[in-house]
């Protein structure tokens, strides 16, 4: 498939759902993000992913989270939860950064794993080749989930079904479910579980769905 068909609507609602993944790893919810979250748009959107059987748990749970945060108790208390999962490096986070996972050395006993390494620069190297960059406002290395997402969203509509493939698998799929396994364990709340087993469900699918087209 050339890149010619790149934009259609197929790659358009796969961009949003990368759009949609990245923006919620990226910061925490605010009462913006909720509105927007809560709209009658996206309650629609909420209704078609959950239609697909491998994410409908993980839809629901989020959308019932989304309905608590009615308060600025709740959305503090979910800052409070994403900044302890994503913020602060410690035994009791899940570090977003793909070198974290990808790295091939073991970590001496002590040592933290290196930021801003190889996966960053390459994924520098990347944003750099469509012309893009991290934006200013977002502190954070290239290897962030929510930078290489965002970065799927776009070359959703940019590039051939076979390079998509190729990056997702070389740059997402091959750390992804480790991450999300680590989530899964330190998380005390619903939400970000939810969110990371939604992010690995629809990479997984998006993989065979490519694979099926190439």
């Amino acid at each position: 498939m050339s890149t010619g068909s790149a934009a259609n609507p197929v790659n358009q609602a796969r961009s949003t759902i990368y759009q949609l993944l990245s923006s919620l790893f990226a910061k925490e919810i605010d009462h913006k993000t909720l509105h927007e979250l809560t709209s009658t748009q996206a309650q629609a959107f909420w209704s078609q992913l959950a239609a697909e059987p491998s994410f409908k748990a993980d839809v629901e749970v989020l959308v019932a989270e989304l309905a608590k945060l009615n308060t600025d108790k709740a959305l503090l208390e979910l800052a409070a939860d994403y900044c302890g999962l994503f913020l602060v490096g410690t035994k009791h986070s899940a570090s977003p950064y793909a070198s974290l996972y990808l790295t091939d050395k073991p970590a001496a006993k002590g040592d933290e794993p290196l930021l801003f390494g190889e996966q960053h620069q390459q994924m520098t190297q990347f944003l750099k080749q469509s012309q893009l960059q991290v934006q200013s406002e977002f502190p954070e290395p290239a290897d962030h989930l929510a930078v290489i997402l965002a970065y799927v969203a776009h070359i959703n509509m940019h590039r051939s079904n076979q390079e998509q493939l190729e990056f997702i698998s070389k740059n997402l799929a091959n750390w992804l479910a480790t991450f999300v396994a680590k989530v899964v364990k330190v998380d005390t709340g619903n939400f970000y579980i939810a969110l990371a087993q939604l992010t690995l469900a629809w990479v997984n699918s998006d993989l065979e769905w490519l694979e099926s087209e190439s």
